[in-house]
């Protein structure tokens, strides 16, 4: 029985993807040959990268270890890589105009991301960048983060001290994963969803679409045919399209929520503390420049851009403790003597110090 067309796709397309990887890898070989320009060397291809995928940070770390500098080969562009400080200063911050996100990088990440700061350039990016120094200046939001954060590393606490008691194994970085994931969605949104807990339900289901499309994001950068994929909704696009409905759904019901409290006069009572409330009450000054699906892109952006940094900074703190047992006893002692406690003290006291 002869297999069905859309069942035969994918080999087809990792065929095709292989001839023409080969081709234009060879007319790229061909055309540096005869080149007079100096180029940065190279470092791989978007074939290495795509085999080493499941390794893809420690196989970037071996390449920047190599080179400080370097190129990945694909069938269309190069892709430069740079640890070097001074190339990251003159990108990030001497000729930053110069260096935007471009059509190729919005393309990628639009499904999930939107017209968020991650994802845009020019006017739409410096408006998101005065929204966000502006309100993060303000005290009250200061605040009200402290307080989350605050209130979600107890229960990390809670989690980690059960677990050493009992000398049960954990992933540190799953929880902290779920932790910051739940501390910045509470700043951005003002809900909780409580994946470190595991009661809500829709919360978790929402957390697991997110870290899905996300990954699915960066598997873009090195499928040629995504776009194919996504148009015959099949493999993981298929799947990443459906978690983006969800992650829609729960994020604009949330919208639609605070909107309607406001409609409804609770305008004076409803706490301006998180970042959706706030940038509702500027809305009401610019309707038409901040949709409701501006709101959802701003936001989620700052979840993103508060979730996975402050989660892998974490694990690898953790981890660089687990090697340094002397500079495990220094920080507790900072710690006891920033709090003023004697050598024991309870989690409850701790946490309420």
């Amino acid at each position: 029985m002869e297999m069905p067309v859309v069942a035969e796709l994918p080999a087809l397309l990792t065929k095709l993807w292989l001839s023409l990887f080969a081709f234009y890898l060879l007319k790229f070989i061909l055309k540096l040959v005869f080149s007079k320009k100096k180029y940065p060397p190279i470092g791989g291809t978007i074939l290495h990268q795509f085999l080493n995928f499941h390794r893809l940070q420690d196989y970037q770390t071996e390449l920047s270890r190599h080179y400080k500098t370097f190129r990945v080969l694909t069938p269309f562009r190069n892709y430069i890589y740079t640890v070097d400080p001074a190339n990251v200063e003159y990108i990030l911050k001497t000729n930053f105009e110069n260096f935007g996100k471009g059509i190729i990088t919005y393309e990628v990440v639009n499904d999930l991301l939107g017209d968020g700061i991650f994802a845009v350039d020019g006017e739409k990016w410096r408006h998101q960048r005065k929204v966000a120094s502006f309100e993060f200046s303000a005290k009250v939001l200061r605040d009200y983060s402290s307080l989350v954060f605050r209130s979600n590393a107890a229960k990390l606490s809670e989690l980690v001290s059960v677990s050493a008691d009992s000398n049960e194994t954990m992933d540190i970085q799953d929880l902290f994963m779920k932790t910051t994931l739940d501390s910045i969605f509470k700043v951005g949104f003002g809900v909780d969803l409580d994946t470190l807990g595991g009661s809500n339900d829709k919360g978790r289901a929402f957390a697991k679409a997110f870290d899905d499309s996300s990954c699915q994001i960066l598997r873009r950068y090195f499928d040629l045919f995504w776009k194919m994929k996504r148009m015959l909704n099949i493999g993981l696009e298929g799947q990443m399209k459906r978690d983006i409905e969800l992650i829609n759904d729960f994020v604009f019901k949330v919208v639609d929520e605070k909107i309607e409290q406001l409609s409804h006069g609770e305008h004076d009572k409803m706490p301006k503390e998180d970042i959706l409330s706030r940038l509702l009450v500027e809305r009401e000054k610019d309707p038409e420049t901040i949709s409701q699906k501006y709101l959802r892109d701003i936001v989620l952006n700052f979840v993103i851009a508060g979730r996975d940094t402050t989660a892998g900074t974490l694990s690898w703190f953790f981890h660089l403790l687990c090697k340094h047992h002397d500079v495990q006893e220094k920080i507790s002692q900072e710690v006891r003597a920033a709090l003023k406690t004697g050598e024991r003290l309870s989690r409850n006291e701790f946490h309420s110090s």
